[in-house]
């Protein structure tokens, strides 16, 4: 456990020291907050005026109506309908910031030639990998999960309560709390493997950051009407991501050579 804390310890004193790395940890959660009660600031009460212009009373469109109760109007569906949108957009944060920190924290000790002497030290491949595992994660789901009880927190004053009692539902917090942490795992068995296989710090964080298309599908699914986001789907998701999350913690541990990274990286 000892050597584990020590490697972390490292990896945020070296990996922080990287401005992109750094810039990515803070604006990126700080910006999808900032959007969502930005737009919901600048949007409510217009879309209620719209609406009823529009009679209020009208038939509420079908693919909204299963996102909220029977009894909630057009106004109300949508708003639950742009919190849902919105509330995604915080499954980036735990899959985009680790991916830059996993990423680079291999190619770019490669680089600086600190990897070398961590590997001849007598540290297992498994601890090594954990270590990496949590300093990439942890800053990921801390920002990830601040920045979500301050938009629920948020919510409570810029919309309704009945609405704003959508957002308390157990699939969010499922989403954000359980999934979030299996994506970000994700992310980071994902770009351990493709880091200890190129040389190029840049390389290594664009091809990792291939693992992000899974959140913008679901994003563009539900926007575009393809798919709805309940709790079925959401359960369905972290079962699937467990079993990813199982089978490429086992390749990384195969893919990570030390042996040939010791030898044959020039």
């Amino acid at each position: 456990m000892i050597k584990i804390w020590t490697i972390i310890l490292k990896e945020w004193s070296e990996v922080f020291k990287n401005r992109f790395v750094l810039l990515t940890v803070l604006i990126l959660p700080l910006a999808l907050t900032a959007i969502p009660l930005i737009s919901l600031t600048s949007i409510r009460g217009t879309v209620t005026a719209e609406l009823n212009e529009a009679e209020m009373d009208a038939p509420v469109d079908p693919f909204m109506q299963q996102m909220c109760p029977g009894d909630f109007n057009q106004g109300d569906c949508l708003q639950v309908y742009l919190l849902n949108l919105f509330t995604l957009m915080f499954m980036i944060i735990p899959v985009a910031i680790p991916v830059t920190i996993a990423a680079y924290s291999i190619v770019g000790e490669k680089t600086n030639r600190s990897l070398e002497p961590l590997l001849a030290t007598p540290i297992t491949t498994a601890e090594l990998i954990t270590a990496k595992i949590v300093a990439a994660a942890t800053p990921a789901l801390a920002a990830t999960w601040l920045c979500f009880i301050i938009y629920v927190i948020s919510l409570r004053f810029l919309t309704p309560p009945h609405v704003f009692q959508t957002i308390l539902d157990p699939m969010w917090w499922l989403a954000i709390f359980v999934l979030g942490p299996l994506f970000a795992l994700l992310a980071i068995t994902v770009a351990i493997m493709i880091s200890s296989r190129v040389n190029d710090p840049r390389v290594a964080e664009q091809i990792s950051a291939l693992v992000i298309l899974p959140i913008i599908l679901m994003l563009v699914g539900q926007s575009v009407n393809l798919i709805i986001i309940n709790q079925t789907f959401i359960l369905v998701m972290i079962g699937a991501a467990a079993i990813l999350d199982t089978i490429l913690i086992t390749l990384s541990l195969r893919v990570f050579q030390r042996e040939a990274i010791l030898t044959r990286w020039k």
